[in-house]
């Protein structure tokens, strides 16, 4: 399974060697034409049929022209039509608003057509609402979307990180470049007071999945935990739609109060009754986009040497072993060492589509590999496999959609905890990491070789499937049934072994070996029918819908450990250990159930209201709070719409104005926490309680309000999308503190605490250049979040004092107020507020928001003749913490930052670093610094995110092949980062690897 680096190499080298020969092959030529005038004898017959649009609804009034006559007729109520001609003539179908269509008769006797509208900008694009779906110009609500063009060639793992930048109002943070890793994502701000309460739903192909993050025991992965997305096929994926307001998540109840994420992927490709062979696979290199500029071995001697001259204290050879012991000529890069290597990765997709005008299908695979930049055989793989097989009866009245995915991925790292951190703190003339036969060297290391974490393995293992059946029925003219019933299993296991090789050999006899292991399982099953209804009468058309929701979920966490293991070749068996300790077991099962319904109304394409309604019940609560009601009501109003109002002189081709508002929930708690909970005790026969009983907490309670305007001008060539949001979150589900008398820290309850997010959107698009050889096409998108805690009765009296502040942000940090350099001490000073002689929670009077103050991304598609270019810019206003406060205090052992060279010496020197010195003194102050305003720093940045060049051959060029389409490409993630922060990351923190700069190079193939 594992890789080396001259093996990537060469299967680099051969896919090159593949692609020249492939190019050096192809030539130009010609179809010939088939001149040939012996067609067959014409003659008269019927041909009856049904014309339907895009979405299978019958279209009554359309025109058909038998070509070259004035024959013709026109279609029925049902969509029906019947014409006597010849069996050789060419019927045109014609009707307002949908593209003409002419069919060649080839002497069928049934024929059944269906009509695309003539789209515009706004009507070409069609967005997936959940259950329904709504042309961009009609909705009413907020939804914004990624397609699979931004999508499919991108080297990424979770397909969160797609949306970096070109979602307003979805904020995405991948703050490291560990592979597998959950992104952080925020929809419209954070709602709940609850870390684990702010997650959106989301839902693959129709099938919820659970959202939160996979626990973790590893160093480097138990911040973010495991992505539960990371094992789906990317290239598979169709769209990305993201719900933001009531309008668009009401129907999903309490299950979107955070927003929903909608995850569509491919459906078989029906291309002239062809079978389709698509092969995408591309190759590239990573590495750590960003490296610390910290101090080379003569600068640090220096720095060290003058800490205890200031300090008058005498070296040694224990306080100062570095300068006594160490080499004073070696000079080492430690980041280069420990996180510097050049991943290699490779990605092949591969996916066979085909069908006729009544079944296709679509089945597909793909591997992943990806190196590591740590040093030792690290990696990760990924193994995908999906179906996806939709089917139609002739008359259109049975439709049947079946669509399955299938991932593993397997993970290997190591359990580093301080593994990041060594790289920047290790002194530049600390020893050889290894001897000369290759062992790891602990010779003059007086704290631990850095390289001993790579001797605590960590594997984690996760396995993901998804299955999906909808089947949907045509009872009669206007009213369809459908039953939709999905399924998904995640199975995730994780390994941790401890070698004795990770300590000092001076402690192997009193090691024991170990191993900790842990086993996730999430089964879900969901059953939902539906009737919808679609009818129009006169000017208005009613679209209808109820259903049911019937769900069901089973989770599971169990974690051992083992230890006393003989060798470490036995430890991956628990068989084999002295001592096997159970640390967790869990055992779940949540229970949910609904009933929703929807009513869209348009009248005359003009003024279009939505109402939707759900009651959700869950088994999170009580017996008397089980249930909750849920609605939303949103309009939109089309003022202007050159298409039908036939406005010629106005630069504006479109103009909507629309509203929602309404209540969503949330129910995003842990099971059981209404019930009185025991454990056993460590002995035989005891319990203790572990949680207090409380059934009368209900629903948090989400009340969202958005008003938005939308513009068109010149014909759709420049877009306009502004929208204001106001979302209030009330009955905060959090543990309400209590004494510690009564022998609990907390008991589950609804806090009277009210949390608001406010917000501006916009959103532009635009086609500056659009001909035939030459187009040019912008995007940008900004939002302006606002982010405040409204109310918290009584939160003096609670814990939460010190957290939070009425009418400041969630997320604030308490600091004191800087006060510059001592100049008596050259230490930095803070301000003592109540003057009592010492700095305490009362003296933390500054409040800093350390949430986004804007973010948003710009994007650009270049195309001339056959030749692509996009690239997309992400920025981002915020502040983090000061990286020069990641570090000890300036003197002390350990490598700093360059700028610790510039340290204050003398009154009128810069106040940014104190004065070098080793006393406990300075290390107070610089960590109270710390704690201060001056220990927060502007982390804004502009990042380069993507950058994609393509070349789609010519089809004359390829056609003499026998291939379809052939895309040769060049990708680039995370190339370019500009920021004034001089830490690793402006998103990340210390012990974090960066984001990972990423370049590839690909091909696609279809044939």
């Amino acid at each position: 399974m594992k890789n080396n680096s001259s093996n990537r190499v060469r299967l680099l080298i051969v896919f090159l060697l593949i692609l020249v020969t492939a190019l050096y092959t192809c030539e130009t030529w010609a179809t010939p034409i088939n001149t040939s005038n012996d067609f067959p004898t014409a003659v008269q017959q019927n041909v009856s049929g049904t014309v339907q649009d895009s979405e299978g609804i019958p279209i009554p009034g359309v025109h058909i022209l038998v070509k070259g006559t004035k024959q013709g007729t026109f279609t029925d109520s049902n969509g029906h039509f019947s014409v006597t001609t010849s069996s050789n003539s060419i019927l045109v179908f014609s009707y307002m608003g949908f593209t003409t269509q002419e069919v060649a008769i080839n002497s069928r006797t049934s024929i059944n057509v269906t009509l695309v509208e003539s789209a515009t900008e706004l009507d070409a694009v069609t967005v997936n609402a959940g259950y329904y779906t709504v042309k961009e110009r009609e909705r009413t609500g907020s939804i914004s979307k990624v397609s699979s063009k931004e999508i499919e060639i991108q080297p990424i793992i979770s397909p969160l990180q797609t949306l970096e930048g070109r979602m307003p109002g979805v904020e995405i943070e991948q703050g490291s470049g560990v592979m597998g890793l959950a992104p952080k994502i925020r929809i419209r701000g954070t709602n709940s007071l609850r870390n684990d309460g702010n997650y959106p739903l989301y839902i693959i192909d129709g099938i919820p999945v659970s959202s939160e993050p996979l626990r973790s025991a590893g160093s480097l992965t138990n911040a973010s935990g495991i992505d539960p997305l990371s094992t789906l096929n990317i290239s598979n994926i169709e769209s990305i739609e993201v719900l933001k307001d009531a309008d668009a998540t009401a129907i999903y109840g309490s299950r979107g109060a955070n927003g929903v994420v909608l995850i569509t992927t491919k459906k078989g490709n029906v291309k002239d009754g062809k079978t389709l062979l698509t092969i995408n696979s591309y190759s590239g290199i990573s590495e750590v986009a960003n490296k610390v500029k910290l101090m080379n071995t003569p600068q640090y001697l220096a720095m060290r040497r003058k800490a205890f001259e200031v300090d008058g204290v005498t070296p040694t050879q224990t306080n100062a072993f570095d300068l006594l012991l160490w080499d004073q000529n070696r000079n080492t890069d430690w980041q280069e060492v420990l996180f510097g290597r050049t991943a290699f990765l490779t990605n092949i997709n591969m996916a066979i589509s085909g069908g006729n005008q009544h079944t296709s299908y679509l089945v597909g695979g793909s591997y992943k590999n990806q190196g590591s930049v740590f040093p030792g055989n690290f990696d990760y793989n990924k193994i995908t496999a999906n179906i996806n097989l939709s089917h139609r009866s002739e008359n259109s009245k049975f439709k049947l959609d079946f669509s399955s995915n299938y991932g593993v991925d397997d993970n290997t790292l190591f359990f580093g905890n301080t593994f990041v951190n060594s790289a920047l703190i290790t002194p530049p003339n600390a020893p050889n990491i290894f001897k000369e036969d290759g062992s790891l060297n602990w010779e003059n290391w007086i704290y631990d070789n850095p390289l001993a974490a790579l001797e605590q393995p960590q594997n984690i293992i996760t396995e993901n499937l998804f299955a999906n059946l909808g089947v949907l029925f045509n009872v009669l003219p206007k009213v369809n049934l459908k039953l939709t019933m999905g399924y998904s299993k995640l199975d995730s296991e994780e390994q941790l072994r401890f070698y004795k090789e990770a300590y000092r050999p001076d402690l192997w006899n009193i090691i024991k070996l170990s191993m900790r292991n842990s086993f996730i399982k999430r089964q879900s099953w969901i059953v939902e029918p539906q009737i919808f209804y679609n009818n129009t009468i006169g000017k208005i058309n009613l679209d209808g819908l109820v259903g049911a929701t019937f769900q069901n979920n089973k989770n599971s966490y169990l974690a051992l450990e083992g230890s006393g293991y003989a060798d470490k070749s036995l430890l991956r068996n628990f068989k084999s250990a002295d001592n096997i300790q159970i640390l967790s077991d869990d055992n779940t099962q949540y229970r949910y159930a609904a009933v929703f319904g929807r009513l869209g109304i348009n009248l005359n394409r003009k003024y279009f209201l939505n109402i939707t309604g759900r009651r959700d019940g869950s088994s999170r609560f009580g017996p008397e709070s089980r249930f909750s009601n849920f609605w939303a009501v949103g309009g939109a109003w089309i003022f202007i719409d050159q298409k039908i109002d036939n406005q010629k002189i106005s630069p504006f081709s479109f103009g909507k104005l629309r509203a929602s508002y309404g209540i969503t929930g949330s129910d995003q708690i842990e099971d059981y926490g209404y019930l009185d909970a025991y454990e056993a005790t460590s002995g035989s026969g005891g319990l203790y309680p572990t949680q207090l009983f409380n059934p009368n907490y209900s629903w948090e309670v989400n009340k969202k309000l958005e008003v938005a305007i939308q513009f068109s001008l010149f014909k759709d060539h420049i877009n306009l999308d502004v929208s204001w949001f106001k979302n209030r979150s009330a009955n905060q589900l959090v543990g309400f503190p209590l004494p510690a008398i009564t022998g609990f820290t907390s008991v589950q309850a609804n806090l009277p605490a009210l949390v608001q997010n406010t917000g501006l959107e916009l959103q532009w698009s635009s086609k500056n250049i659009n001909r035939k050889d030459f187009s040019w096409q912008s995007s940008f998108n900004i939002t302006l979040p606002e982010n405040k805690l409204l109310k918290f009765d009584r939160i003096e009296q609670t814990s939460y004092a010190n957290i939070y502040k009425v009418g400041e942000p969630l997320n604030i940090s308490h600091r004191y107020k800087f006060n510059g350099i001592n100049s008596e001490t050259g230490f930095y000073s803070m301000i003592d507020v109540n003057g009592d002689g010492r700095l305490n929670n009362d003296d933390r009077i500054v409040i800093m928001d350390m949430g986004r103050k804007y973010f948003g991304g710009f994007s650009n598609t270049i195309r001339y003749k056959e030749l692509s270019l996009q690239f997309l810019f992400e920025y981002v206003k915020q502040y983090n913490q000061s990286y020069i406060f990641k570090w000890s205090a300036p003197g002390r052992l350990g490598n700093k930052p360059l700028q610790f060279l510039n340290s204050w010496e003398e009154p009128g020197d810069s106040e940014d670093i104190q004065k070098v010195s080793l006393s406990s003194i300075a290390s107070k102050a610089f960590n109270d610094a710390a704690n201060s305003s001056k220990g927060i720093e502007d982390a804004s940045f502009l990042r380069l995110k993507n950058v994609a060049l393509s070349y789609q051959f010519p089809r004359k060029v390829i056609k003499k092949l026998g291939l379809e389409e052939v895309n040769l490409y060049l990708n680039a993630q995370n190339l370019i980062t500009l920021t004034g922060y001089k830490g690793l990351d402006p998103q990340g923190g210390r012990g974090v690897v960066p984001p990972l700069k990423t370049i590839t190079c690909g091909l696609q193939i279809t044939l």
